[in-house]
């Protein structure tokens, strides 16, 4: 299938692992959807871009996500620290899909509770990464409608 032709959607990795960061990026490159990947390494700066403080003040080099794609496992503060202080702000209604490597029903259980939008589990095999990688940006960017604006 051709890539679609629009104007690119911003998605933010938050991700700490640089092998699958790299990964996750080339994945959404070669996708059908044009996108702009903003990758962060960890919870704390997740939440700084998200909520632009510090270096992600200004609105127009941190535009705000069409989607987050958020491990779970990040220094400085836990995925689902970070889940749970979107859900409680103006930013509720963002789509956050959790992208990790973790099948832990406690996990799965906890994030859903604080309203994610999506859980995947991160296939281990390679061809099966780079179709959940294609099929999640287009689900997420191309298909799925959502209320969310900024305000």
């Amino acid at each position: 299938m051709e890539k679609m032709q629009s104007e690119p959607a911003t998605i933010l990795l938050v991700e700490d692992n640089p092998a699958h960061a790299e990964l996750i990026m080339r994945g959404l490159e070669d996708g059908r959807v044009a996108n702009r990947v903003i990758h962060v390494s960890d919870g704390e700066e997740a939440l700084d871009y998200l909520f632009r403080r510090g270096d992600y003040a200004d609105s127009e080099t941190s535009p705000r996500p069409q989607l987050i794609l958020l491990d779970l496992r990040l220094p400085k503060v836990d995925g689902l620290e970070v889940l749970k202080e979107i859900r409680t702000s103006s930013l509720n209604g963002m789509p956050v899909a959790i992208l990790t490597s973790s099948q832990a029903d406690a996990d799965m259980a906890k994030a859903y509770e604080y309203n994610a939008s999506s859980y995947l589990v991160k296939p281990l095999d390679f061809i099966k990464f780079k179709n959940l990688l294609d099929d999640l940006g287009f689900y997420w960017l191309c298909w799925n409608k959502y209320p969310w604006k900024e305000k």
